[in-house]
């Protein structure tokens, strides 16, 4: 074990972009740089983009210990939904054969307390993927008003339960929520505790709130509509999602697509982890992939 991150779907991601050597691909979410090293090892080359820089400073150091040249790739850090203006900024006037986007949090992140994203490790109520945004979790969770969590945990975990809601402002009215296991210690007192072998009654809050803080869901429309800016013809985009409203969004962008006559989606279904993969690793098995080309 290397202890970096399992990048999911990573066969079938390497083998869907057709890696040509010399040619160059953009890894929109270098997390530990799973994806960038097979591509890399194939001999394309790479610009790597993620908002967190401990990040890349682990996939610079993975690079250099695997020996990979360093005139081959570019690691950047910067939010996707800024894509197009990054690579403006390197003075980038060639296309891209490829880009990937893996939308989920890294384990590395997600194991790190400080970063708050686990309702299973004390933690402040962080959940920023960059220092450089302002709001955190807590400043939510402590500063919204009934129907504004209420609207929060809807659209972006899908869940609908108001006892969490009135759990949260009656708590929060003696003291402020500011540590994960206190936020996760709430909900699942409100919702009578976890039924054994179901999902925690936090991941779908925890998930709302890391969507909201870091603005996800906009940054992926603005980074898919940059990425088919810079992608050549013929060249594909690759996206792995891991909840519903992720996964609708690039259905949605590859669909319109399509029907302008702009691109092929190569994934009438999404491809979805074998049984071996989710053994390894669990996290993925919610994972989807879907392929664009463009025409």
């Amino acid at each position: 074990m290397d202890g970096y991150h399992k990048s999911v779907l990573l066969k079938e991601v390497i083998e869907n972009l057709s890696v040509l050597r010399n040619s160059w691909y953009i890894d929109a979410t270098l997390g530990d740089g799973g994806y960038s090293l097979e591509i890399l090892k194939k001999g394309g080359k790479v610009v790597g983009i993620d908002a967190d820089p401990e990040a890349l400073e682990r996939t610079r150091e993975r690079l250099k210990k695997e020996g990979i040249n360093k005139e081959d790739y570019i690691l950047v850090e910067g939010n996707f939904s800024r894509l197009d203006e990054i690579i403006g900024e390197l003075r980038w006037f060639g296309e891209f054969r490829g880009i990937v986007f893996d939308l989920g949090v890294s384990s590395l992140q997600l194991e790190k307390a400080e970063k708050g994203f686990s309702f299973l490790r004390e933690g402040p109520l962080d959940m920023r993927m960059s220092p450089d945004l302002s709001v955190k979790a807590a400043d939510l969770i402590n500063g919204l008003n009934r129907g504004e969590l209420e609207k929060l945990f809807w659209v972006y975990g899908e869940f609908r339960d108001k006892r969490v809601v009135d759990a949260i402002i009656e708590y929060r009215s003696r003291k402020p929520i500011q540590t994960t296991l206190e936020l996760a210690g709430i909900i699942e007192r409100a919702v009578g505790g976890r039924k054994k072998g179901d999902t925690h009654p936090a991941t779908t809050i925890f998930q709302a709130l890391r969507i909201a803080v870091n603005d996800e869901l906009n940054s992926l429309k603005e980074g898919l509509e940059g990425a088919f800016e810079r992608l050549t013809i013929g060249g594909r985009i690759a996206v792995v999602s891991f909840h519903s409203l992720e996964d609708r969004i690039v259905k949605n962008f590859f669909k319109d697509l399509e029907e302008k006559g702009e691109g092929e989606v190569l994934t009438k279904k999404p491809i979805t982890p074998i049984e071996e993969e989710i053994r390894q690793n669990p996290r993925s098995r919610s994972a989807k992939l879907r392929i664009l080309e463009k025409r």
